[in-house]
């Protein structure tokens, strides 16, 4: 049996956004988002922990090309997010809501196939938004069946 081995890498981003749901009053979006709701947003230092998982290359000895693995996460999600207002993103703009775990949910489905496409398997993304909080999201089953 071959091991299989996690690799994680950690990648930074600046957006902001504002917690608000359109179907709520303004009173009630400020009862439940607090200063989250700020009409002008607010912004974040994101950091984006991507683990992966895969048997270690023989030649190389590693699990993932690195240079490879960063080039996919900064084109599908640094270059698209950072310094950007999130309710601004198409993802966001219609009524999804922008908190962290949302962010994170749509990075995740963003990032699952293309790393399939490098032979590993993503088993978790983590955005951490402040020192305080940070979410973590482990795909129960990888979207496309890889083989190692």
């Amino acid at each position: 049996m071959t091991p299989i081995v996690h690799f994680s890498r950690r990648y930074r981003l600046s957006a902001s956004h504002r917690l608000h749901v359109g179907t709520m009053s303004e009173e009630e979006n400020y009862a439940t988002f607090g200063k989250c709701n700020n009409p002008f947003g607010h912004g974040h230092n994101y950091v984006l922990e991507v683990t992966v998982a895969g048997p270690v290359d023989a030649a190389t000895g590693m699990v993932v090309d690195m240079v490879a693995l960063d080039s996919l996460v900064n084109a599908q999600i640094v270059e698209r997010f950072d310094q950007t207002h999130l309710n601004m993103d198409p993802l966001f703009a219609e009524a999804l809501v922008p908190s962290t775990e949302n962010f994170v949910i749509e990075v995740e489905k963003m990032l699952q196939k293309s790393v399939c496409a490098l032979g590993i398997r993503l088993v978790r993304a983590r955005m951490e938004e402040t020192s305080n909080n940070s979410f973590d999201l482990l795909p129960q089953e990888p979207r496309e069946r890889v083989v190692f």
